[in-house]
């Protein structure tokens, strides 16, 4: 057991979906407030980034331990460490332990924290009970499988808001969750184009899609993101324009989500980052469009 193989193993690359825990950071404007506090604020979403990390590491390989008979007869995922047998089920058990154990002592530092911070760990042990739901039996429901993988992304920004703590904008959830279900619907039609190819799958929920139905549920979950963002500046704008406040000027990263959304459409179509979401960041153009709305909003919600 090498530590490539517990890199993959525990998914490693699939952290940056945590990422998502520093929004409400980002979007309540934490970043006017004095510099201790800003850091204590860091501290605990660092903590909580470290808990989800943890929670992911461990239920992914509780993931592949239970699928290791069908991982080897998958074309791809024979090679994985556990159904390949370069980690072996014990190693798998530690692997597990020691991420649970991680995850455990990083959810009882936030509260301890901060007091207001007390619903965190509930929220993070929510996160962790839905991805064994998931791996376990939910996945092998038609729609309910990515409605589920939504569900986590919620769960992630929900928890990022109760680490600091800061209200829980009813409009980043609901854009977290629009934009969650077009990656995972993307996915699910890369998968089952893949499927067409090899005759071949681990997943039971894939035969019952079509490419056409999926092409119809990624057109209504990437209007629904875009519109939905839309709306989310534009209230944010109006709520604050009279105050003189910069949020006014919100409303112009909406045409960075939108290119986001249409170039991850064109990669979806065109390359295999459908299938692998987290293989995006490897698209300069899509990640300096990121990277730009991250500053552009970092900067308008400074002043």
């Amino acid at each position: 057991m090498t530590l490539r193989d517990i890199a993959r193993a525990l998914r490693t690359r699939q952290w940056a979906k945590n990422g998502l825990l520093f929004a409400g950071f980002l979007f309540a404007g934490r970043l006017r407030q004095p510099t201790p506090q800003i850091l204590g604020d860091l501290e605990r979403v660092l903590l909580a980034f470290v808990a989800f990390c943890a929670l992911s590491g461990a239920a992914y390989v509780v993931n592949d331990w239970r699928d290791i008979e069908r991982d080897q007869l998958h074309p791809l995922k024979k090679y994985r460490p556990l159904a390949s047998g370069r980690i072996s089920p014990r190693g798998a058990q530690f692997l597990i332990f020691i991420c649970l154990l991680i995850a455990v002592v990083a959810m009882a530092s936030v509260p301890m924290l901060a007091r207001e911070a007390k619903w965190f760990p509930l929220v993070a042990l929510s996160y962790f009970a839905l991805t064994l739901a998931y791996s376990f039996f939910l996945k092998n429901e038609v729609i309910v499988d990515v409605l589920c993988i939504a569900a986590g992304f919620v769960l992630r920004v929900a928890a990022g808001c109760l680490a600091i703590p800061v209200d829980i904008s009813r409009w980043i959830i609901f854009c977290t969750f629009t934009l969650a279900l077009f990656i995972a619907l993307c996915k699910r039609r890369a998968e089952l184009l893949e499927m067409g190819a090899s005759g071949e799958t681990t997943r039971r929920v894939l035969p019952l899609y079509t490419v056409a139905l999926l092409d119809t549920f990624i057109a209504i979950a990437a209007g629904l993101t875009i519109t939905a963002y839309s709306l989310y500046t534009f209230l944010a704008s109006e709520s604050k324009a009279m105050a003189g406040n910069r949020h006014a000027w919100l409303m112009s990263t909406v045409p960075f989500v939108v290119y986001g959304v249409f170039r991850f459409l064109l990669l979806a179509h065109s390359s295999p980052v459908g299938g692998e979401p987290e293989q995006m960041l490897r698209d300069k153009p899509l990640l300096l469009c990121i990277v730009l709305w991250a500053v552009l909003v970092a900067v308008l919600t400074l002043v």
